[in-house]
């Protein structure tokens, strides 16, 4: 076998993960870091939602790859289809073969749209959109802005998705803002969640509870879409508790599709064999693979049970740069360990925002002790739309915070 290139350290993936741990490990005098990443825009998704709300510009949250990469690391232009742990190689997609030392693989999620019937077909229609595409998320406004009576269908899928409370936030999003034009009272708002409650912690979903009850937000828990007609213009919802099937006729609709590690990440040794998802089976403290020493991973196609946000990444990058760089040196176990720490900033309206944080206890874990973030404030809100994005281009990304 021809080896291309050989890194000490190749890191599958430019998103928030992959630049956050290459600039940590810069940081830390580790060199022959190696970047693969496809795309040459590299965005803020956070924002998305709030672009889907009519409360920024899509614009603000794309900036050059190139202009995010740290310096000294060699950024490998391509699109990884295979490894192989056994040869410590990584394949792309267009022939070459990529050695390391170590290996970082944090290629994102992958959406999959096509898992419920119509969903795809729809979001091509003038009534679907999603925030979870750059393209689409100013759409999503767009059917907002002018809607004025009819109904309004939020979905979420099973299973882990990448920020989870997404498909909330734009539900009260659109319907603060319907409030304040007067229209709400004349649409019907349904918000269709997978799980039996809210919220996975007591303490925010009963916050959350008041949220939906203040918009009049019909909720629909244990219930999933497994169906669009986007002709009809129709959502078929299963409700898993009693098993029946309900067809709701809709005028706009906020669709999510479901998630699950990228297809060729599935097919390798690295993916847990007992979980069709297909995320890489790591220790969930040490981040490294269980049965793969040389490899570790982070952010959404971990297996880690946490949930899938820029919150988690941002806790799990010094872990993962610390504990590749003593793997490095040799220097037996590995010093750092992540909790599970994650955070959802929920917009709950188009001023007021619930920073629920916790950990694998799944009890709040608030960055801010002296201040009752239990509850909806409007201070969080200048966080949301200010604050997190400022963190994330200026200190986050260059290993800073």
């Amino acid at each position: 076998m021809t080896i291309d290139a050989h890194h000490r350290v190749l890191i599958v993936g430019g998103g928030s993960a992959g630049i956050s741990v290459a600039a940590r490990l810069r940081r830390g005098g580790v060199g022959g870091i190696g970047l693969v990443e496809p795309s040459a825009t590299h965005y803020y998704q956070p924002l998305w939602t709030l672009v889907g709300g009519g409360r920024a510009d899509a614009r603000t949250s794309a900036r050059p790859q190139r202009s995010v990469l740290p310096r000294g690391v060699s950024w490998i232009r391509g699109r990884v289809e295979s490894v192989d742990p056994a040869r410590r190689t990584v394949g792309t997609a267009d022939g070459r073969t990529l050695g390391y030392d170590r290996l970082v693989v944090c290629p994102g999620i992958q959406l999959d749209w096509d898992r419920v019937p119509g969903m795809a077909e729809a979001l091509t229609a003038p009534h679907t959109s999603s925030n979870y595409s750059y393209e689409l998320a100013p759409k999503t406004w767009e059917l907002i802005r002018s809607m004025r009576s009819g109904t309004a269908v939020f979905t979420m899928p099973a299973g882990p998705i990448k920020c989870g409370g997404a498909p909330q936030k734009i539900a009260y999003l659109a319907a603060d803002h319907w409030r304040e034009e007067g229209v709400l009272r004349d649409i019907r708002v349904v918000l269709v969640l997978p799980t039996p409650g809210m919220f996975g912690v007591p303490v925010f979903a009963k916050e959350l509870e008041r949220v939906a009850a203040r918009y009049g937000i019909e909720v629909r828990t244990n219930s999933e879409l497994v169906e669009v007609d986007p002709d009809g213009r129709a959502a078929v919802v299963l409700d898993h508790a009693s098993g029946t099937e309900e067809s709701i006729r809709f005028d706009m609709m906020h669709a999510v599709p479901p998630q699950s590690a990228p297809d060729w990440l599935k097919a390798t040794p690295l993916a847990d064999p007992a979980d069709p998802a297909g995320y890489v089976e790591i220790d969930k403290h040490t981040m490294r693979h269980v049965r793969h020493p040389e490899v570790f991973a982070l952010g959404d196609a971990g297996s880690s049970p946490n949930s899938k946000t820029g919150a988690a990444i941002r806790k799990q990058a010094p872990v993962v740069a610390r504990n590749v760089a003593e793997s490095l040196a040799g220097t037996g176990a590995l010093p750092a360990s992540y909790d599970g720490y994650s955070s959802c900033p929920i917009t709950t309206s188009r001023h007021r925002m619930l920073l629920a944080e916790f950990d694998y206890t799944l009890r709040p874990r608030p960055t801010f002790p002296l201040l009752d973030t239990t509850h909806e404030r409007r201070d969080m809100w200048y966080l949301k739309r200010y604050g997190l994005p400022f963190l994330y281009w200026n200190l986050m990304l260059r290993g800073l915070a």
